[in-house]
């Protein structure tokens, strides 16, 4: 099967879905990434929150804190596959968004490194594709009001 025949055959697939049909919506997020996160959530009824959608997908930190020390740990037990298809999303739609732009840009001149930045616009993400699909909207990228 060539490569068109099957990102075709992924993109057909993925409209039952309507966690794909809203990740479709956002810029950067191709027919792969789209169909394998949507695969590998579900729906998003399996969490009581966007905080556990963001867990699952390896998106936020866990506290590690303890007395004066402070401090976050990333989570073992997330979806390797969903965090994979998140972070490369995520590193798509950076050139696509003006606001994940400055976002990105803001966590890196906080000191982060390229991944903890990425991850953090994935968390922000989360929060956005949680809204989304609990609204039945599809993305939509606002100018900014000065």
């Amino acid at each position: 099967m060539d490569i068109k025949a099957l990102d075709h055959s992924i993109k057909t697939t993925a409209v039952g879905s309507a966690l794909a049909c809203t990740l479709q919506s956002i810029p950067g997020f191709g027919n792969t990434t789209t169909a394998e996160l949507a695969g590998e959530v579900g729906t998003l009824d399996r969490f009581e929150s966007e905080a556990g959608l963001a867990l699952y997908t390896g998106m936020a930190a866990l506290d590690n804190s303890s007395g004066k020390k402070t401090g976050a740990r990333t989570p073992r037990q997330v979806n390797t596959r969903a965090k994979a298809a998140m972070m490369v999303a995520i590193a798509r739609h950076l050139p696509h968004v003006p606001a994940s732009r400055a976002y990105y840009d803001k966590k890196r001149a906080e000191g982060k490194k390229h991944n903890q930045a990425i991850r953090a616009l994935g968390r922000q993400m989360i929060r956005v594709i949680w809204a989304l699909v609990k609204h039945e909207r599809e993305y939509e990228i606002r100018a900014k009001i000065t």
